[in-house]
């Protein structure tokens, strides 16, 4: 099934929604297609291209949500990638770069994605203690908040999509 990126009518990223949804919209009149992915879809007396971009007819106004931190939330900052080596092997785990034995806390500043080897080499121990260097420092994310941030990070490698999330994805890789 296609997906297609909806966007408000400033042109802020709402929802990724599969076609059948978008196809709804625009019949109802309550969005318009900016961008389609160059298929097509026949009926008996219809043939429409399929949008991959529509943008709202009005203004959907909606309270920021807060970024909920969770495993799948650091992962996808980190790319899925140990920050300690830079393999992308699963399986991955969560590390807390100060341990919370040593009074680390449960922070997107103190949370990184580690393969299992390096998280049994640093142990209880900091990456200095441990001779471990961290390839990136951890930050909390920003992002389109109404999206996921799991589903953010997958939509920006949608190349008909970029021009329409980077605006909102300063620096999703760091």
């Amino acid at each position: 099934m296609h997906q297609v990126l909806v966007l408000n009518l400033n042109y802020e990223p709402l929802n990724i929604c599969s076609f059948r949804r978008a196809l709804g919209l625009l019949f109802l009149d309550k969005a318009t297609v900016l961008e389609t992915n160059g298929e097509v879809v026949r009926s008996e007396r219809l043939e429409l291209r399929v949008p991959s971009v529509v943008r709202l007819n009005y203004l959907v106004k909606r309270p920021r949500p807060e970024l909920r931190m969770s495993r799948r939330s650091v992962l996808a900052r980190d790319a899925f990638t140990c920050q300690y080596c830079g393999r992308q092997a699963e399986p991955l785990t969560i590390d807390h770069v100060v341990p919370r034995v040593n009074g680390g806390a449960h922070t997107w500043e103190n949370l990184v994605c580690s393969c299992i080897r390096c998280n049994n080499t640093k142990g209880h121990r900091t990456p200095a203690q441990a001779g471990m260097k961290l390839l990136r420092s951890p930050r909390r994310p920003r992002f389109v908040p109404h999206i996921s941030f799991s589903a953010f990070a997958r939509a920006v490698k949608v190349a008909e999509w970029q021009q329409y999330l980077e605006p909102f994805a300063p620096r999703l890789d760091r």
